[in-house]
C-alpha cells in the first residue's frame, strides 16, 4: 500500500482518548503507516472517566489484551451495573444492570410477563430476575461458561492511558513530547501540520484531535460549530477526588444523587474514586466542594479536581482531514459511563472506513451520520433519567422535571407508558432491558401489557416466574465474593495463570 494516501497520522493529545486511538491505530495500520502521537507532560488529562460498558471487553480483544494482565495494571474491578440512588424520589434505589432481565418471549419483552403476574398477585420485585443485578446487590463474581455474566470494569483511566501507550509503542507509534503551540491549515478545510512549542513541525495526511475540551484542531482551528444541549442536560460543573479505599470492592458503581445534580462512586482494587456532578445555576462551586468532600468515605489521595463542560456535540465529528475523538467532538456528563465507549465507537468506525485509495466524501459523511446518532440517542437515554423523576424537593429538580424533552424521548417513554414496550433501533447501544429498568426504576409503570402474557394459566405463569428466580438465586450463591476474586485473578503481584 504505498500509495495509500493517509501514510502520515498524527494523534493530537494522548490520555484516553489518544492512546486507545494510537493504540487501534498501531495494531491495525503499523506495517504501512507512520503514526504519531503528540502529548505533553505539562498538560493535565481530565481522569475521571474510571467506569466503563461492556463494548470495552471488545475493544481490548480485538487488540490481543489478557484481561489478567489489564486489570492487574489499571487496578480495575469488575462492573455488573449502576446503582441510582435517589432519582425517582429521596429515599429510592434501583440498578441499571449490563444482563437481561427474565425471559423474553419473541413476541414480548419480559416486563409483560411481570407485569401481568404482578396483577395476578406475585409481588417479587423485578430485580430478583436479573443475574446480573442480584449478583452485584450480593458482592459477588465470577466469570461464568457462556458469558452468564455480562460485565466491564471499574478502572483507574491514567492507568489504562500508560499501559496502551506501552501496546501502541510496540506497535511503532512514535510518541512526541510538546504542546501544541499553533495548527496550520491548507485548503478544503484541511490541517496542514501543528508546531509545539519548541518551534518543530509536524505534517500529516490525517489528525485526530484528542486535545480535549479544548478541541484545538476540530474546533479552534477548523470551526466546526457545537450543538449545546444544556438545555436538557443543565448541569455543567464537576469536582472529582480519589480516596483511602475503605471496604471491600463491590462490583458496580452508584449515582447518588443530591439536590442539584448527582455524585458518582467507583471502587477500584487500590483506591474509590468519588466525584459530585451539578448544575452551576443551582449549587455553588464552594458549597459543592464542601458536600463531596463531607460525604466520601476514606482519606483523600489526591487534591480536588475542577472541571467545567457543556454538555452538547460537533454538528460534525470527521471535517477535511481532521477527526474529534474523545471531548474535542462533545461531552455528556458521565452518567452512563459512556465516554470511554464513545472514544471507542469512533475509533473502530474509522478503522473501518479508512480509505484505501482516497478519502470519499460518502464515507466522511456517513461517519458523521452515525456518530450523531449513536450521540443523540445516549443523550436522549441521559435526558430520561432526569426527566422521569417525581422528586419535587428542590428547584432544580423541578425544572428537569418539567422541561420540555426531544421528540425523539417522549415517544419511548410513552410509548412505554401506554403499552410496556421498547424499541431498539439499528445499533443503538442501550438495550430494551436498560430503558425498561431505568424507567421502571423512576417509576414510569406501563397501564397495559401484552395479550401473550395473559395467555398463561395461573400455574404455568407462576412456574415461569420461580424457575427463573430459583435458577438466579442457586447462580449467585454459588458465586465466590467479588474482592477475592479480583484478589485472586488479577490482584496485585498474582500472575494471570492463578485464576480460578
Amino acid at each position: 500500500m504505498s500509495d495509500w494516501p493517509l501514510r502520515r497520522i498524527v494523534v493530537a493529545g494522548g490520555g484516553t482518548a489518544g492512546w486507545m486511538a494510537a493504540a487501534a491505530l498501531g495494531k491495525t495500520l503499523g506495517d504501512f503507516a507512520e503514526i504519531t502521537l503528540i502529548e505533553s507532560d505539562a498538560i493535565g488529562t481530565i481522569g475521571v472517566g474510571e467506569s466503563t460498558i461492556p463494548p470495552i471487553r471488545t475493544f481490548n480483544n480485538l487488540l490481543g489484551i489478557d484481561e489478567a494482565e489489564f486489570m492487574r495494571e489499571t487496578q480495575a474491578t469488575f462492573k455488573l451495573g449502576i446503582e441510582f440512588d435517589n432519582w425517582g424520589q429521596v429515599g429510592d434505589r434501583y440498578f441499571h444492570s449490563f444482563g437481561i432481565t427474565g425471559k423474553d418471549h419473541w413476541s414480548a419483552g419480559f416486563q409483560h410477563f411481570w407485569l401481568n403476574g404482578r396483577d395476578r398477585g406475585h409481588d417479587e420485585p423485578y430485580a430478583d430476575y436479573c443475574v446480573e443485578l442480584v449478583a452485584a446487590w450480593a458482592g459477588k463474581f465470577a466469570h461464568l461458561p457462556g458469558d452468564g455474566l455480562n460485565y466491564a470494569y471499574q478502572l483507574d483511566s491514567t492507568l489504562y492511558a500508560r499501559f496502551l501507550r506501552r501496546l501502541a509503542e510496540r506497535e511503532g507509534v512514535v510518541r512526541q513530547e510538546g504542546r501544541i503551540a499553533s495548527v496550520q491549515t491548507g485548503e478544503a478545510a484541511r490541517i496542514a501540520s501543528v508546531t509545539l512549542d519548541s518551534g518543530q513541525v509536524i505534517q500529516g495526511d490525517l489528525f485526530l484531535d484528542c486535545t480535549g475540551f479544548r478541541a484545538l484542531l476540530i474546533g479552534e482551528a477548523l470551526g466546526e460549530a457545537f450543538e449545546d444541549w444544556t438545555h436538557w442536560l443543565p448541569c455543567d460543573r464537576a469536582i472529582a477526588i480519589q480516596t483511602e479505599s475503605v471496604e471491600a470492592a463491590v462490583p458496580y458503581t452508584r449515582a447518588i444523587a443530591h439536590d442539584s445534580g448527582w455524585r458518582w462512586r467507583i471502587p477500584l482494587q487500590h483506591r474509590t474514586g468519588n466525584g459530585i456532578v451539578y448544575c452551576s445555576a443551582f449549587l455553588d462551586d464552594d458549597e459543592a466542594l464542601e458536600r463531596l468532600l463531607r460525604d466520601v468515605e476514606g482519606e483523600p489521595r489526591t487534591e480536588p479536581n475542577r472541571l467545567r463542560f457543556k454538555a452538547g456535540a460537533r454538528q460534525r465529528q470527521w471535517v477535511g482531514n481532521c477527526i474529534a475523538i474523545g471531548l474535542s467532538g462533545g461531552f455528556m456528563e458521565p452518567l452512563e459511563s459512556t465516554s470511554i465507549h464513545l472514544i471507542q465507537r469512533a475509533v473502530l468506525r474509522l478503522i473501518r472506513m479508512l480509505p484505501m485509495a482516497k478519502v470519499s466524501e460518502r464515507d466522511v459523511a456517513e461517519f458523521n451520520d452515525q456518530h450523531m446518532q449513536d450521540m443523540l440517542q445516549i443523550r436522549d437515554f441521559l435526558i430520561l433519567h432526569y426527566k422521569a423523576t417525581e422528586r419535587q424537593d428542590s428547584d432544580f429538580w423541578r425544572t428537569v422535571a418539567g422541561m420540555s424533552v426531544p421528540e425523539s424521548l417522549t415517544q419511548k417513554i410513552e410509548l412505554f407508558r401506554e403499552t410496556g414496550r421498547v424499541f431498539r433501533r439499528n445499533e443503538e447501544l442501550f438495550q430494551e432491558n436498560s430503558w425498561v429498568q431505568v424507567m421502571m426504576g423512576q417509576r414510569i409503570l406501563p397501564t397495559a401489557y401484552h395479550p401473550i402474557a395473559a395467555k398463561l394459566t395461573d400455574e404455568e405463569l407462576r412456574r415461569f416466574l420461580a424457575t427463573i428466580r430459583d435458577q438466579i438465586a442457586r447462580t449467585v450463591a454459588s458465586l465466590p465474593e467479588h474482592h477475592a476474586y479480583v484478589a485472586r485473578y488479577c490482584g496485585q503481584g498474582r500472575p494471570a495463570a492463578s485464576a480460578a
